[in-house]
């Protein structure tokens, strides 16, 4: 019964970060405090710009497993600039995305993911949530958590679940205009 289980519910995961509180945003908009509690899901992965020690706190919160790497605006010394989970089948590496030069390129992405040897690379910065497959890899962008200005544009607000299979990813995207909406993408493993 187990294995049935573990492939039909995997463990879930949220991608958040650029919240950027209080420098460029109040707080996490309350519709998403609201679906964020406590226990719903095995992983936290913060991509960075969190802002203060109470976001961070807060975050901590949501999961035992909680995974943060450090924003260009963060400045809390313990924080890698870079980290790599793996969980099941699928290698996750994490990085804020400003080291990455020109940042949001995903020819610098892919190619810092292929030297890094993940399936995955959870990545921020640009404030737009996005999930883009290059060659047999993903490249993840959970957006901003509160929309915050990235120095371009107000973005829509943002985060994503994850949910770990065997052979796929299921990504959930959350976003905030006017109400939450929710779109599904499903990515396979590809070794």
């Amino acid at each position: 019964m187990s294995e049935y289980y573990d492939e039909e519910f995997g463990e879930l995961g949220l991608v958040i970060g650029d919240f950027n509180i209080p420098q460029r945003a109040a707080d996490l908009p309350p519709q998403f405090k609201d679906l964020l509690v406590p226990n719903k899901v095995q992983y936290v992965f913060c991509t960075g710009n969190v802002g203060n020690r109470e976001t961070a706190d807060w975050l901590k919160t949501l999961s035992g497993n909680t995974h943060f790497v450090k924003g260009d605006f963060d400045e809390v010394k313990e924080v890698p600039e870079t980290k790599v989970v793996q969980i099941g089948s699928w290698k996750m590496v994490m990085v804020h995305g400003h080291q990455l030069v020109p940042f949001g390129d995903e020819e610098s992405q892919y190619t810092f993911l292929k030297e890094m040897e993940g399936d995955v690379l959870i990545t921020g910065h640009t404030g737009v949530a996005k999930v883009t497959a290059v060659e047999k890899k993903y490249i993840i962008n959970p957006g901003s958590a509160t929309g915050g200005f990235n120095g371009q544009q107000t973005s829509i607000p943002s985060f994503l679940i994850l949910e770990f299979k065997k052979e796929k990813l299921q990504v959930f995207i959350y976003t905030l205009d006017g109400e939450v909406k929710i779109d599904k993408q499903e990515l396979p493993l590809q070794k």
